[in-house]
């Protein structure tokens, strides 16, 4: 890493060396090294170092320095606000470059990749700005004839471990709500997606951030295991699979840390018997497989009436076959690689498995012609699925929809809910009513009815194998914050 008049001079390629830690980037003490491969011609072209115990202990330090020594605890929410959005405009004017750092390392679009690393990040900042303006420390509590100050102080130090899959937009939805309320923080980036967080790095020198507000530590599961059990933490925000989450929950639970784990799903889309195919088949690429099916809300299981199977199947497979796979640079293209090779031999054996189970391809289900190099896989559907198939039981995080026939509401219910996961749901049907019914009925954090998207102002999360507590919305700034009750003297 080149460091020129106190800026970056940022080389995506080569080696990598250096950590963030206390406003400035220093060489890792840990000499290992994790390659850094484009997922679309499946070549090295960086490296990143792979964090120790001493650069999480250092990161940790300055973090800890910083939340008692800094004043950023201290300073009015709306001063914090301040430099949210500054941090945001920064990233705003260079979200092109985030971008490009993002699908050269996971293969999501370029369009997708700009869109999520630009405008679809700062909107974050800044509604936490928003709250933030808003947000009183204390307020009064009077009942049964006594006084309560009510205060909510910032939890403290904040570790923030994020998933490679929109790593901006990631790091975004637990930086923006963890520095509004006046914590500290170290991110553990993904291995796959660390570049962007050094791009990071710049934009919160430019915003002129605290030096030890925000600091990042480079590595992989194992460095985030450390980050995680650090008894400097008080903190965790974790998003990742299901079972590194119990991983980190047990972390967590050795010395109270509080904790918030965003994990896997295996979403269900019921559609009912009188549902608009019009409505619901445009959603198939968005919702189903957005960035190849590998987002954890994605409707990946669509449970269609039996006397409609037929015809939603192949309304669900003509959209799939139609999408077009290839370079994540080409404009046309809108569904690139698999972030790596394990993913693309995950994904395959889960094909495989339904074969093998009974289930068949109605679209898909190998390597697209003429895409022999990279992680490619075509969006595939199977048919004949029954719920107890591995297809339609484990989350496969790529281009792959089950549809399953059910013979009437109450089966597709059961359905919908017979899996180890709770993240997400939806109902398409011609009856507003009849949807809200169905969709209270749904054991999921998030369910849409005739559409499936995410309002920043709303909350976020899952409940039984897809996590614990949320993310974005007021409820996103409370988990870092603790409450705290004072009583004063009576008058």
């Amino acid at each position: 890493m080149k460091v020129t008049n106190g800026r970056m001079n940022i080389r995506m390629s080569g080696e990598h060396i250096d950590i963030y830690v206390n406003g400035k980037f220093r060489p890792a003490n840990s000499l290992a090294r994790i390659p850094v491969i484009n997922p679309a011609d499946e070549r090295e072209f960086a490296t990143i170092p792979d964090g120790d115990k001493e650069d999480v202990s250092a990161a940790v330090g300055a973090a800890r320095e910083a939340f008692r020594t800094s004043g950023w605890p201290q300073l009015h929410p709306s001063e914090r606000a301040k430099y949210l959005r500054k941090l945001a405009r920064v990233i705003d004017k260079r979200a092109e470059q985030f971008g490009a750092v993002v699908t050269a390392q996971i293969g999501m679009p370029l369009a997708s990749s700009v869109q999520s690393s630009g405008s679809g990040t700062t909107k974050l900042y800044d509604y936490y700005a928003e709250l933030a303006d808003e947000f009183e420390v204390e307020s009064e509590r009077i009942g049964h004839g006594l006084r309560t100050v009510m205060r909510r102080e910032p939890v403290g130090v904040a570790a923030l471990i994020v998933p490679w899959n929109g790593p901006q937009g990631a790091i975004a939805w637990k930086l923006a709500p963890a520095l509004a309320a006046g914590c500290t923080t170290v991110i553990k980036p993904p291995p796959e997606a660390s570049l962007d967080s050094y791009l990071l790095a710049e934009a919160l020198d430019e915003a002129e951030f605290p030096p030890g507000v925000v600091n990042i530590v480079f590595g992989g599961r194992e460095t985030g295991a450390l980050l995680a059990s650090h008894p400097g933490v008080d903190k965790v925000s974790f998003t990742g699979s299901t079972h590194a989450g119990r991983q980190v929950a047990l972390a967590c639970a050795e010395r109270f840390a509080r904790v918030t784990l965003e994990l896997g799903g295996k979403s269900g889309a019921i559609l009912l018997n009188d549902v608009d195919l019009d409505t619901f088949l445009p959603l198939v690429a968005p919702a189903c497989i957005p960035f190849s099916g590998q987002i954890c809300h994605a409707l990946t299981r669509v449970l269609a009436p039996r006397a409609r199977y037929d015809e939603v199947v192949e309304g669900v497979a003509s959209k799939m076959s139609a999408l077009v796979v290839g370079d994540p640079l080409d404009p046309a293209t809108q569904v690139g690689p698999l972030v790596a090779k394990r993913q693309l031999l995950r994904v395959e054996e889960y094909i495989a498995s339904g074969r093998t189970q009974g289930a068949k391809v109605v679209t898909g289900g190998g390597r697209p012609p003429g895409l022999d190099v990279g992680y490619y896989v075509q969006p595939t559907v199977f048919r004949d699925v029954d719920s107890t198939m591995r297809i339609a039981q484990e989350e496969i995080f790529g281009p792959v929809v089950s549809v399953i026939p059910y013979d009437n509401e109450e089966e597709a219910v059961a359905i919908c809910n017979g899996t180890a996961y709770g993240l997400g749901g939806a109902v398409f049907t011609k009856d507003p009513e009849r949807g809200m019914a169905v969709a209270r009925r749904i054991e999921a954090g998030v369910v849409g009815i005739n559409r499936y998207t995410l309002h920043i102002d709303a909350p976020f999360g899952g409940i039984k194998g897809s996590g614990l507590g949320r993310e974005l919305g007021p409820e996103g700034l409370a988990a870092f914050l603790e409450p705290k009750s004072i009583f004063p003297p009576q008058n």
